[in-house]
């Protein structure tokens, strides 16, 4: 056979009219919701979308995740966006393949049991605007939490599919809690609920390739429903476990576009098909097609998200999942609040709390939101506990998880800590058994009369419900009513590739122009001055004219002679009184406080031009919730003043003495720095 035939043998076997498989194992594509999640924070906006959309119409996924998630947050808070819009401007474009949307159960979109009447809208609202198949979990596979929303699923005719949020305990299946048996009796759960698959659900990267193959044959045996199985690729394992999974028998497996795969997200499409072709499960897609989406995902579209994509580390795995059992989006979110408050030194005694603070709070699987509960709180233990005291500063969540109002855990909670974090606690001290909505108030009614006419449709009203502060902030930028802030305005690519540019002229030096305007003249009267800045000095002259210092010259000495600096920018500096036109000599500064004196002395500091007092400080950088008492208002040490939120988490901040609010500084919605002086007790 000469080349020319073999190519071209080689080019029918790849088109999507080869021989049809026996058995061809289904695809679901998560690019345009989970890969992007994973991968850079759900940043992905609906117009970037676009380009890519009809022709991943045409592959032939047997769905493709499209919402849900942390889709409904990041974008009516970050990107500006209605949620709701998404789905019907996909809609137009997608015309053929079904839409997946991933639903937490009864905490829907959002990072906690909503009411019965918020839930039952939602679902609706979700079916009406275009979604076909809700994938719903429960973080604690506690299933009295979709009691309300598959009803409604089904009586809007869309396809209910049921998951099994995969954990472990050992390194493998098994131990007394995430084993075989577990697994097999979730499974029959769902199909006894109405499932009409079942997918198992491993948001870690956690299941291992002979586990896949033993978990999905015993689930086969018990269940008529399609099986499906979703695994992130953190560790590694995920491209071998589909393909044991596929083996077993497993009907529909989760791939992203190769763009968007790897990493925290999931397995490429393009070598699973490969790896596929001319065998009983192949996938009949055209590799062709892919390889034209990849090209324009690649140039078109990523380039306006390459900087929020992790590059530091070379490593595309994550081994160390399989300690943690972190989520790759919650893993770099613990990242980012650790940097934040400037203690990323502390990784890795988070990593070894995160454990033990998991087991305590029932040994729950870390998915949405009980990660976000396990891992804040493990922070907070990190950072404010000491030798005498443990859980120094509970989340409001953590209180909730007490409580029971997320469900059942898979083991007790640990009683002496549930016992403190319900000390207090508003809706009792004693948790509760029933299904957790029981005990919520419908949540409509105040949601109606709290946001009034900006509500214009029910779309607008269960964007409030689910999100009051960041919610309202959206609809009042939706329709004009505040100006939309530059910070969530989408970038294009030319102001990518002048970004490019501008990186390029500062890594070659390029960066700072020289003025085309010549240096004056120095004058007799000119002073110089050292200046020193991080193991560095600089000789710098100044020459006073017209009573304006300017910077005459700069001449860098270093310090370091081995780690010479670059040349640095001429800058303003504030010079010395001249000896020509002297000037009031300033008072000579204080004697230097006693480390007693000055611990006191920060109590009672306040923010410059505000009432002296004991500050209330943010312990850590966030967005203010709630403010729960006015000035004038009496405290005891204790009482909460304010709830922060922080990565998504509530934290009551208590008054640090008794006294009176003098000043409250803050206001529902700002977004405050560590440190940031909260309010003041006189």
């Amino acid at each position: 056979m000469s080349d020319h035939d073999q190519l071209k043998l080689t080019a029918m076997n790849y088109a999507p009219d080869r021989p049809k498989a026996d058995n061809p194992v289904k695809i679901e594509d998560l690019s345009l919701r989970d890969g992007h999640q994973s991968l850079f924070a759900t940043r992905g906006r609906t117009e970037d979308m676009i380009p890519v959309a009809e022709l991943m119409d045409q592959v032939g996924f047997w769905a493709m995740e499209v919402w849900g998630g942390a889709t409904f947050d990041t974008m009516h808070r970050f990107l500006n966006e209605d949620p709701w819009e998404r789905i019907r401007t996909l809609k137009r474009y997608i015309k053929k393949t079904p839409f997946s949307m991933l639903l937490r159960g009864q905490n829907l979109v959002g990072y906690r049991n909503y009411a019965d009447d918020v839930a039952e809208v939602f679902v609706e609202r979700a079916a009406e605007n275009g979604m076909d198949i809700f994938r719903t979990f429960d973080a604690l596979n506690d299933y009295r939490n979709f009691e309300t929303v598959v009803p409604v699923i089904k009586r809007c005719g869309k396809h209910f599919q049921g998951c099994i949020c995969y954990s472990l305990t050992e390194p493998r299946l098994g131990g007394e809690v995430y084993n075989i048996d577990y697994y097999v009796s979730k499974a029959k759960d769902l199909q006894a609920m109405g499932a009409d698959s079942v997918c198992i659900k491993d948001m870690a990267g956690l299941i291992a390739p002979y586990d896949a193959y033993a978990i999905v044959k015993a689930i086969k045996q018990v269940v008529t429903v399609p099986v499906h199985l979703h695994s992130h690729f953190t560790s590694g394992m995920s491209a071998m476990s589909h393909l044991k999974a596929i083996e077993a028998g497993v009907d529909i497996v989760d791939t992203c576009m190769s763009p968007y795969a790897f990493r925290t997200s999931h397995p490429a499409i393009e070598p699973l098909v490969m790896g596929l072709i001319g065998t009983n499960r192949d996938t009949g897609f055209d590799i062709r097609l892919l390889a034209r989406i990849n090209d324009i995902l690649e140039k078109q579209v990523m380039p306006k998200y390459r900087h929020l994509l992790d590059d530091t580390k070379m490593s595309i795995i994550d081994i160390n999942v399989l300690l943690h059992q972190t989520p790759g989006g919650m893993l770099s979110n613990l990242v980012n609040q650790l940097r934040e408050m400037d203690k990323l030194d502390k990784i890795d005694e988070v990593f070894k709390e995160l454990p033990r603070v998991r087991r305590e709070l029932g040994q729950v699987p870390l998915v949405t939101p009980t990660s976000q509960i396990v891992g804040i709180q493990t922070v907070n233990n990190v950072l404010f506990d000491d030798e005498n005291e443990r859980y120094k500063m509970i989340t409001a969540q953590v209180k909730d998880l007490c409580y029971g109002l997320y469900g059942k855990t898979a083991i007790p909670i640990d009683p002496e800590v549930q016992k403190k974090a319900l000390k207090g606690y508003a809706r009792g001290e004693e948790p509760i058994t029933c299904r957790p909505a029981e005990v919520l108030e419908p949540e409509l009614p105040k949601a109606k009369k709290e946001i009034g006419d900006l509500a214009v449709d029910t779309d607008d009203l269960i964007t409030y419900a689910l999100y009051p502060v960041t919610g309202k902030r959206f609809l009042n930028w939706k329709y004009g009513k505040e100006p939309v802030p530059e910070e969530v305005r989408p970038i294009t690519l030319e102001q990518v590739h002048q970004r490019q540019e501008l990186v390029k002229k500062a890594l070659a030096g390029e960066l700072v122009e020289k003025p085309a305007k010549e240096a004056p003249e120095k004058s007799a009267s000119a002073r110089t001055f050292n200046v020193f800045v991080d193991g560095e000095y600089f000789e710098v002259g100044v020459d006073e004219v017209g009573g304006s210092p300017v910077l005459s010259y700069i001449q860098q000495m270093s310090m370091m002679p081995t780690a010479p600096m670059a040349p640095m920018a001429a800058v303003p500096i504030a010079a010395a009184p001249m000896a020509a036109a002297p000037k009031p000599a300033p008072a000579a500064p204080a004697p230097r406080p006693a480390p007693e004196a000055k611990a006191e002395a920060s109590k009672a500091a306040a923010p410059a031009g505000a009432v002296s007092g004991t500050p209330l400080t943010a312990p850590m950088p966030g967005m203010i919730v709630s403010v729960a008492k006015n000035v004038g208002d009496t405290v005891e040490k204790g009482d909460t003043v304010i709830v922060l939120e922080a990565m998504k988490m509530e934290n009551a901040l208590p008054a640090p003495v008794s006294g009176k609010i003098k000043a409250i500084n803050v206001a529902q919605g700002a977004s405050v720095a560590k440190g940031a002086v909260l309010a003041v007790i006189g």
